[in-house]
């Protein structure tokens, strides 16, 4: 098969300059190694799916708009968030954004199923916490530079269908951004990734349960004016806002802005209280443990409800409950998951100064 030279000056290129790792050190592993040969290509063929349309959205919980775009696969891009990466492109798009732990930072997995952002960036490495973060989406275009020989592995024997750099780079799926440095400058064109989706692939699960007209907030619920997360290496604050009846993203004291200058909003942040383990693949990996139970805190509508996140095996979807055990349900609309480690997370009451709350 004879590749043009375009492509090869991009495929070198591309491993040359994401040897840095999320924190910007060499020391990391987070490579772009040479998985899918591009031969896979012609057997992508674009969606085949049968499937009716839902009565609304499965990671929105709004109605369905595009009959077409509601019964593709997930799309999980994992995008960067070193400084050098903001302002991100595509946040604002995504149905659902999770909030990872990595080495000394963090790093965004958003992903994308109503929308299909022709600029989404910049891209980084997967994780081996991935696996069991978005297994549960069944069969997601997994979006991403690359990873260590062990991360790749552990990628291609999931259900998460590898559409890496190499593999979509020369179909128009990814690109290199003249006005980024290296390695903050990979960007991906979903509606392009979307034509290469594998026969057969079909809509992801319904994630969450989302609130009716008629369904009320749970009588546990207190009202809140947001919260502050101690991440590691970043502190974030989500502010709500009565206007917009959404909630506000800071990463420390600024605004955390979209590539198009819109602030980073969501109609619900949920956050998950995970126990980090080293990475099997990279010892100095945070790998979060996302299967079993732990503490949940989820902000909607203005209020905070207190309970426990909870799932079976990794292709289990997460349940919320409050602290009666009843299922907690979303505003419809955009989600954020923020999976911070234990006690790194401080509520923000109605009416009190934000400015007097202690980050964790």
């Amino acid at each position: 098969m004879k590749l043009n030279k375009r492509f090869l000056l991009a495929v070198v290129v591309a491993g040359g300059l994401a040897l840095a790792a999320c924190g910007g050190s060499s020391t990391t592993s987070d490579t772009e190694p040479g998985y899918g040969d591009g031969s896979l290509v012609s057997e992508l063929t674009g969606p085949t799916s049968t499937l009716p349309a839902p009565e609304v959205m499965p990671l929105t919980g709004l109605p369905v708009t595009d009959a077409a775009a509601s019964i593709r696969p997930a799309l999980v891009a994992k995008l960067d968030n070193h400084p050098a990466a903001r302002p991100q492109s595509g946040l604002n798009a995504a149905d659902i954004v999770y909030e990872e732990n990595v080495e000394q930072l963090t790093r965004f997995a958003a992903v994308f199923h109503t929308n299909a952002p022709s600029s989404i960036g910049p891209i980084r490495s997967g994780r081996t916490q991935d696996v069991a973060l978005f297994s549960a989406y069944l069969n997601p275009l997994f979006v991403w530079s690359g990873g260590n020989s062990k991360v790749t592995s552990a990628i291609k024997k999931s259900n998460l269908v590898n559409m890496g750099a190499l593999l979509a780079y020369k179909q128009g799926g990814y690109r290199r951004e003249s006005g980024r440095k290296a390695p903050h400058n990979l960007y991906a064109d979903a509606e392009k990734i979307y034509t290469l989706t594998p026969k057969g692939s079909s809509r992801p699960p319904q994630q969450f349960a989302y609130r009716g007209e008629s369904d009320a907030m749970p009588t546990s619920a207190t009202p809140s004016d947001g919260l502050h997360l101690s991440m590691d290496g970043v502190q974030v604050s989500w502010m709500w806002d009565t206007s917009s009846s959404s909630y506000m993203r800071w990463s420390g004291k600024d605004k955390h802005l979209d590539a198009d200058k819109t602030q980073v909003a969501a109609k619900n942040v949920v956050v998950m209280y995970m126990v980090y383990k080293a990475s099997e693949a990279d010892v100095r990996s945070p790998e979060a443990q996302s299967v079993g139970e732990g503490d949940a805190w989820i902000y909607s509508n203005g209020s905070l409800v207190k309970g426990k996140w909870s799932r079976g095996s990794a292709t289990d979807v997460f349940t919320l409950t409050d602290s009666a055990g009843a299922p907690v349900k979303l505003t419809p609309g955009n989600t954020w998951i923020e999976l911070p480690r234990l006690n790194k997370g401080a509520d923000i009451p109605a009416g009190s100064d934000p400015a007097k709350i202690k980050f964790p």
